[in-house]
């Protein structure tokens, strides 16, 4: 990649706040693109070409969703693991040419769009060539692993003009809608605390003790660990989404399924950057092969109000989401106002107000009569503005190819989240608190955090410095 620069002389020949200041402050809109075909929109008798990048378990269950969409043809697929990628071209009736380099795939002209389904430490780069190569983007979460990836993937779909979908697939769901009517309607008054969770019990064995060993032929492990650095090949490593967080170089569990729970209050509250960042965590119980934390807290500060994080690998409890006993995994999301609390996740929405005449306080039918009136009465005080319903994740980005229409879980919308995220990551790296410059989009007063907002990756790779 001529005319990228390594982190070190990157750092060295410029001032960092400079080079991570924000390019502007467009959101998602209706833009165009320079490639010929998509400049005017996929015609409406032509079908969408799609190339995928990454064919494994969580990736195959997107391609099976895709092929159930009208008028897309899925031309290319590109995956270093021959098995996978045999796999993906049958689930496709063997239409789709087979690449091992994705960027053959990204140069071929009978591709419109990507489909990114790779491990998270592949993200942003493939993301980065995606839009290079003048095709729209569909990127699973986590979006990137680093603030600079997060702010280069950002800068290249607004120069190249892409249009962008992340895979947080619950956004385009009706209760998180509702969600955000509800809060938007101010029936809950300032609210000035989130706090958001995700609990798997895996218990002290977690994945288990898979010893290291030999790539399975068929496997180009040196490709699959890409821009990382080198590690042993590992069956659990390599297995599946759900087994990647057990390991660094995925990030652990709160890159992989915050995207999906914070993405709530980001969207109802409209918030941005994250003033003040802590966390603390490590891997305290679960003795397996991986070697990421099963622990961790988060607190985000931003004018005003603090949300929280808390996640744990060992421990399933729900606090007013548990449901039906047993281990499973469990999430949500609780708003808290001065009229009342919120309590939502990906199916529920339900507000338990403040204030409660004392005579009915202890007794359940008066309450969840009183609750009853009282939402009704918000009803009428505060009505809601509907926010219209999504024809469906994959179906928002799409359409958007065609229209030139950003779908609502652009990266101009998620890499505020993805930012939160990779801020939290750093600050639990650090073990003191990161201050942040919403404005500048840089971390201030420490220079050991600055250095941390740069990928390490290998000397064969290289983070192109024209979208810093």
């Amino acid at each position: 990649m001529s005319g990228n620069l390594t982190r070190r002389r990157f750092i060295k020949k410029s001032a960092i706040g400079a080079s991570m200041a924000a390019l502007g402050t467009a959101g998602c809109s209706t833009i165009s693109n320079t490639s010929p075909r998509i400049a005017r929109g996929v015609p409406a008798n032509s079908k969408i070409r799609l190339g995928f990048i990454g064919v494994g378990h969580r990736a195959t269950g997107i391609l099976k969703d895709i092929l159930k969409q009208p008028h897309v043809e899925v031309t290319a697929i590109c995956d270093i693991w021959k098995d996978h990628l045999d796999k993906a071209i049958a689930i496709c009736k063997g239409r789709p040419k087979g690449y091992h380099d994705y960027h053959e795939l990204l140069a071929s002209n009978n591709v419109d769009a990507v489909v990114i389904g790779t491990p998270p430490h592949w993200h942003a780069l493939q993301a980065i060539h995606t839009c290079q190569a003048g095709k729209d983007l569909y990127l699973e979460k986590p979006m990137t692993m680093s603030v600079a990836e997060c702010l280069a993937v950002r800068n290249a779909v607004r120069k190249h003009k892409i249009i962008s979908q992340i895979g947080t697939q619950v956004h385009a769901g009706n209760n998180y809608r509702r969600v955000v009517e509800m809060i938007r309607s101010g029936r809950l008054g300032q609210i000035n605390v989130v706090r958001t969770f995700n609990m798997i019990d895996q218990r002290v064995e977690g994945i288990g003790n898979t010893p290291d060993g030999d790539p399975p032929k068929g496997l180009d492990w040196n490709r699959w660990i890409g821009p990382a650095p080198m590690q042993p090949f590992n069956a659990r490593l390599a297995q599946s989404a759900y087994h990647h967080p057990s390991f660094s170089i995925s990030g652990g569990w709160t890159p992989g399924m915050a995207p999906h729970i914070v993405d709530l209050p980001y969207w109802a509250l409209e918030l941005g950057h994250p003033l003040k960042i802590s966390s603390h965590g490590g891997r305290y119980v679960i003795k397996d092969c991986g070697d990421a934390y099963d622990t961790q807290d988060v607190i985000w500060q931003y004018p005003n109000m603090n949300m929280t994080w808390m996640t744990s690998m060992t421990n399933s409890y729900g606090f007013d989401f548990q449901g039906k006993l047993g281990r499973r995994r469990r999430n949500g999301i609780y708003f808290h106002g001065v009229n009342g609390t919120l309590l939502a996740n990906y199916g529920i929405c339900r507000i338990v107000p403040e204030d409660v005449p004392k005579k009915i306080a202890n007794d359940d039918q008066e309450t969840e009569k009183f609750v009853a009136d009282w939402n009704t009465r918000m009803d009428k005080e505060f009505p809601v503005n509907k926010i219209p319903p999504s024809p469906g994740h994959d179906r928002e980005w799409l359409d958007g190819i065609r229209t030139r229409k950003q779908p609502s879980c652009c990266v101009d919308y998620h890499y505020k989240i993805d930012m939160a995220i990779n801020l939290a990551m750093m600050a639990m790296k650090l073990g003191r608190t990161v201050e942040f410059d919403p404005v500048k989009e840089t971390v201030v007063g420490d220079s050991e955090a600055v250095k941390l907002m740069y990928p390490e990756y290998r000397d064969s790779w290289k983070l192109p410095a024209e979208y810093l």
